[in-house]
C-alpha cells in the first residue's frame, strides 16, 4: 500500500484500524514560583491540597473497582500514591513553609520520582504513574479537567508517548479505533487493557513522534506496521474487513471448541465480585484466575479471616457448580502490600514476592487458606488453590501439603524458569499448573517487561518461551494433569490456538477477550492448532513465529 510514511513498532493486539490521529494531551511541567503564601492562608491551602488528593484517590479506586484484571491492581496502586502518608507529609511540610499547593505537589513528587528512579527496576517503571497522579492532583487543585486522553467527537487512532492506568481504564472502544504508543511493552497496562477491549495496539513505536496530530493513518496490530496518508480505497477496504471480523467475533456465544469439535475450556480472570459478575455474563465456564490482591492492597493491615471469607464467598456465589481457581496473595514487586512487602528492595522483581512473602509471615498464607476453605464450603463446584512465584520442588510440596489437608486441589503458577525446567518433578508434587506468561517471559528473556527498549524481548511470541510452554504442556499430558495458561498470551486469539495445539488444557483471560478467542478457535481445526504449534517451535524470532502460525491457521479460514 502506497503511503507518505510507513513506520513499525511492536504489535500486541491484532486488528486493522484506519482513521484520523489524536495525540493524548501533554501536561506542561508546573511552573516554579517565588510566591510565598501568608501564614493565615496556609491552613486553607493545605485543605485544598488534601481535598484534591482525596478526590483523585477516590476516582482511581472507583475505576479500579470497575476494571478487570491486572489493570485494576495497577489502578489501586496508583490510588495508593495519592493516599501515601509520606508523600502527603512532604507536600504539607512545604505548604506550611509558605510554598503554594501546586508547587508543593510538584516538588514533593519530584523528590519521590528521583527515589524511584534510583531504585531502578519496577520502581523506576512506576514514575510514569506517579507523575500522572501528580498531574491529576494539580488539575484538581486548579479546577482544570483531568489530563490525558482527549474526548473525541469522532472515532480516532490514539497516539501517546505512554498512557497511565487511569487513562487506559476508561477507554471507549467505540471512539478509540486503535492505540500506538512510543513507549510500553507487550505486557504494559496499555497492552493489557487494549487486549481486553480488543482495540488494535502497537507499542514501542520509537519513531511515533514523526506522525502529526490529525493525520490520516492505517495501523496493523498483527505486523506492527503503521502508515500515514495511505491509499484511501485500499485502507478503507482493509479496515472494513477487519471491522466485520471483530463484529462477528463479538457475537460468538460458544460452545468453546475448535471447528472440528475439540472442546476447549475457556475461563475468566477476575479480582473481585464486580469482575465475577461481568465474567458470569460472558461465555466463561468458570474462573481460571481469581486474583486475591485487591482485598489486601487498599488496607494498611491484614484483612481478618472473616473479612476475607466475605470477599471470597461473594465471588464464589457467581459461579455455582463451576470450577474456581484461586491464586493466593501475590504481594511484592509491582503490587506492594504494606504488611507483606519488603521495602526498598534493590530489584523487587527478583525479590520477596508471591509465595516468598510467607518467609516474612507464614501465618498470612495459612490464614488466607483458612478463609478460602471456609468460603469454598458453600460452593458446590471444583475449588482449586494455587500459589504464585514457586521456584523449588520443596516449596511446591510444602504448599500442596497445606492445601490438600482440606481436601482441595493444590497447584502452582509456572512463572519462574526453574519450575519450567523441572516441570516433571513439580507435577509429581501438585495437582495442576497454570502458566503465567507475563512473568515467565520476563524471567526467561532477562528483560524488564515494562521497558519499551526491551519490548521485542518480552513479546509473547518469543520462541524460547513458546518452547518452554510446549514442554510444560507435554509434561502435563504425560502425568495426566491439567496445564492452563492465565497470562496475557491466552487472550491473543492466534496464540490461543497455538497453545491448544501444544497441549494446554485451559485458557483463562479477561471476560471481554473471551468472544475473540472463542470465535478464532471456532474457525480452525484441532489439527491446524497442532500444526501451528509445531511450526512456531522452528521459529527464530517472534515475527517469524507469527508468520508461521498464521500460514497454518489461515488455511481455508473463516476468521
Amino acid at each position: 500500500m502506497e503511503a507518505s510514511l510507513t513506520l513499525y513498532g511492536t504489535p500486541v493486539v491484532p486488528g486493522v484500524s484506519y482513521g484520523k490521529t489524536a495525540w493524548a494531551r501533554a501536561v506542561p511541567e508546573p511552573e516554579d514560583t517565588s510566591e510565598v503564601i501568608s501564614e493565615d492562608r496556609r491552613g486553607s491551602e493545605s485543605e485544598r491540597f488534601t481535598a484534591a488528593a482525596d478526590a483523585v484517590a477516590g476516582r482511581l479506586l472507583d475505576r479500579a473497582a470497575n476494571t478487570v484484571g491486572t489493570a485494576s491492581d495497577i489502578l489501586a496502586v496508583s490510588a495508593g500514591f495519592a493516599k501515601d502518608a509520606g508523600w502527603r507529609r512532604e507536600v504539607s511540610k512545604r505548604i506550611a513553609s509558605g510554598t503554594p499547593a501546586v508547587q508543593s505537589v510538584a516538588q514533593a513528587t519530584a523528590m519521590f520520582a528521583d527515589i524511584f528512579k534510583q531504585a531502578g527496576g519496577l520502581m523506576a517503571e512506576r514514575v510514569t504513574d506517579l507523575l500522572d497522579m501528580r498531574n491529576r492532583v494539580i488539575a484538581e487543585i486548579n479546577g482544570d479537567p483531568e489530563p490525558g486522553v482527549p474526548t473525541p467527537d469522532e472515532p480516532i487512532i490514539l497516539l501517546a508517548d505512554d498512557l497511565a492506568p487511569a487513562d487506559t481504564a476508561g477507554l471507549d472502544p467505540d471512539l478509540i479505533l486503535g492505540i500506538i504508543t512510543r513507549l510500553g511493552g507487550p505486557t504494559s497496562h496499555t497492552s493489557i487493557i487494549c487486549r481486553q477491549l480488543s482495540i488494535p495496539c502497537i507499542v514501542a513505536a520509537r519513531d511515533l513522534g514523526k506522525v502529526p496530530n490529525g493525520a490520516t493513518l492505517i495501523m496493523d496490530g498483527d505486523s506492527g506496521e503503521y502508515s500515514v496518508d495511505p491509499d484511501t480505497e485500499t485502507a478503507e477496504s482493509l479496515a472494513r474487513e477487519d471491522a466485520e471480523r471483530r463484529r462477528l467475533a463479538r457475537s460468538w456465544h460458544g460452545p468453546a471448541q475448535t471447528k472440528d469439535g475439540h472442546a476447549v475450556e475457556i475461563l475468566a480472570n477476575i479480582q473481585d465480585r464486580a469482575g465475577a459478575e461481568r465474567a458470569e455474563e460472558s461465555q466463561a465456564s468458570g474462573i481460571g484466575l481469581f486474583r486475591t490482591e485487591l482485598g489486601f492492597l487498599n488496607t494498611p493491615t491484614e484483612p481478618s479471616v472473616e473479612e476475607q471469607v466475605k470477599l471470597y464467598s461473594s465471588v464464589f456465589q457467581c459461579f455455582p457448580g463451576a470450577k474456581i481457581v484461586v491464586r493466593t496473595l501475590d504481594a511484592g514487586s509491582d503490587k506492594p502490600v504494606a504488611f507483606a512487602s519488603v521495602p526498598n528492595e534493590e530489584n523487587p522483581a527478583l525479590g520477596v514476592r508471591g509465595l516468598r512473602t510467607s518467609g516474612i509471615d507464614q501465618g498470612l498464607l495459612t490464614r488466607q487458606i483458612e478463609a478460602l476453605v471456609e468460603a469454598s464450603n458453600e460452593h458446590d463446584g471444583p475449588n482449586w488453590i494455587m500459589a504464585p512465584m514457586v521456584s523449588t520442588v520443596a516449596e511446591a510440596r510444602w504448599f500442596a501439603s497445606l492445601v490438600r489437608t482440606h481436601g482441595i486441589k493444590a497447584g502452582i503458577m509456572i512463572e519462574v524458569p526453574s519450575a519450567a525446567i523441572l516441570i516433571d518433578k513439580f507435577l509429581e508434587e501438585i495437582d495442576f499448573v497454570s502458566i503465567g506468561t507475563n512473568d515467565l517471559t520476563q524471567y526467561v528473556m532477562a528483560a524488564d517487561r515494562g521497558n519499551a527498549n526491551l519490548a521485542t524481548y518480552t513479546d509473547n511470541w518469543q520462541p524460547a518461551v513458546l518452547t518452554l510452554i510446549h514442554g510444560i504442556a507435554q509434561a502435563g499430558l504425560r502425568h495426566g494433569k491439567p496445564v492452563g495458561v492465565c497470562g496475557e498470551a491466552a487472550a491473543d486469539p492466534n496464540l490461543a490456538a497455538v497453545l491448544i495445539g501444544m497441549g494446554v488444557t485451559s485458557l483463562s483471560m479477561a471476560p471481554s477477550a473471551i468472544p475473540y478467542v472463542g470465535s478464532r478457535l471456532d474457525s480452525v481445526t484441532f489439527d491446524q492448532c497442532r500444526r501451528a504449534a509445531d511450526a512456531v517451535l522452528g521459529a527464530s524470532d517472534p515475527a517469524e513465529a507469527r508468520y508461521l502460525a498464521l500460514a497454518v491457521l489461515n488455511e481455508s479460514h473463516t476468521w
